[in-house]
C-alpha cells in the first residue's frame, strides 16, 4: 500500500484551505529504465474523490502526465471545525489509499 497522503485543511470563517500530497510515483510509461532500457510500465493515479463528513464533494479524474508525488489544493465553502474530510484515490493497477482530516 502507498505511503499516507498528507492533508493539511485550514479554516478561515467558513471557508476550508484543503491541501492534499499523493505520495505516488505517477509514471507515464514513456521513460526508460537506466539499467536496463526497458519501459518502466505506466503507474498512476486515475481518480479521486473527497468526502465532507460521509458526503461526497468532489470527484475528479487524472491523467498519466501528472507530476510524482502531486499536490491539489481545494477552498471549499460551509465548513466547520469538527467536520472531517477523508480523501479517496485509486490508481491505473486498482491499488487505493484512503485517509482522513479533521478540520480544527
Amino acid at each position: 500500500m502507498a505511503d499516507p497522503m498528507k492533508i493539511r485543511a485550514r479554516l478561515a470563517g467558513d471557508v476550508a484551505d484543503l491541501r492534499v500530497l499523493m505520495a505516488h510515483p505517477m509514471e507515464t510509461g514513456q521513460r526508460k529504465d537506466a539499467r536496463s532500457g526497458q519501459p518502466i510500465p505506466p503507474h498512476f493515479i486515475q481518480k479521486f474523490s473527497i468526502a465532507l463528513n460521509g458526503t461526497h464533494v468532489l470527484e475528479a479524474q487524472t491523467g498519466m502526465a501528472v507530476s510524482r508525488n502531486p499536490v491539489f489544493g481545494f477552498k471549499l465553502a460551509g465548513i466547520k471545525a469538527g467536520d472531517k474530510f477523508t480523501i479517496t484515490w485509486t490508481d491505473n493497477h486498482g491499488e487505493t489509499r484512503s485517509d482522513e482530516t479533521v478540520v480544527a
